[in-house]
């Protein structure tokens, strides 16, 4: 069993972030997420690795950008989303443990970006957003190949910013979740639960994990 959420605030050069740590009993790393630019860490797919990776010796740290923690709608630039990551990391690394970078959408790219400079043991893309809908063009795989540490994708087959199909060969893994939208959202015709569509992405998540050793 994990224990309760323990909350606590980090004053960071991009403002005041927030931590929410579900540590596991015996955790042998953190997987630090963050939240997307059009929402926080109430996401499913967070609480669903919030819930599950404790007992998997995860402690999942899930992690509020400033402009949330401020009530801010709208994200600011990936500059200063970086900025609030960078400040966040002393407290992420701080239980002694190898630390995996994560995060969904936006939050991914911010993984991705900073994982080397960061020391990040690995990166977690959680709906990746290759490129804006309707705009393949504009393409941002240059952030997920430039990760430079072991990393995994997870996408939706039908994820607006990039079906898992678009994304080009690369060093790293990818996890498909079937029928899936940008948010994990699958539609009544799959036959799937919203129970069975988090437990595959846990269960990815949970192997990969497993298999960084």
């Amino acid at each position: 069993m994990s224990r309760q959420p323990r909350t606590q605030n980090v004053t960071t050069d991009a403002g005041e972030a927030r931590i929410t740590w579900v540590t596991s009993p015996a955790p042998r790393l953190v997987l630090a997420v963050g939240h997307g630019a059009g929402g926080g860490i109430e996401a499913r797919d967070l609480k669903a690795l919030a819930a599950a990776l404790p007992g998997h010796g995860v402690t999942v740290a899930l992690v509020e950008q400033p402009w949330r923690v401020a009530g801010k709608k709208v994200a600011p630039a990936p500059k200063t989303l970086d900025t609030g990551w960078r400040g966040l990391w002393p407290v992420l690394a701080a239980p002694g443990l190898p630390v995996v970078s994560g995060g969904r959408s936006a939050g991914a790219r911010v993984a991705c970006r900073t994982a080397t400079e960061l020391g990040a043991a690995a990166v977690l893309a959680l709906s990746f957003p290759l490129h804006p809908p309707g705009k393949p063009e504009k393409s941002r795989a240059d952030e997920l190949l430039g990760a430079g540490v072991p990393t995994l994708v997870v996408q939706g087959g039908n994820d607006p910013f990039g079906r898992p199909d678009e994304f080009p060969p690369g060093p790293y893994a990818l996890a498909e979740v079937p029928y899936g939208d940008h948010g994990f959202a699958v539609p009544k015709r799959s036959g799937a639960t919203e129970e069975q569509t988090m437990r595959v992405v846990t269960d990815a998540v949970a192997e990969w994990i497993a298999s960084l050793g």
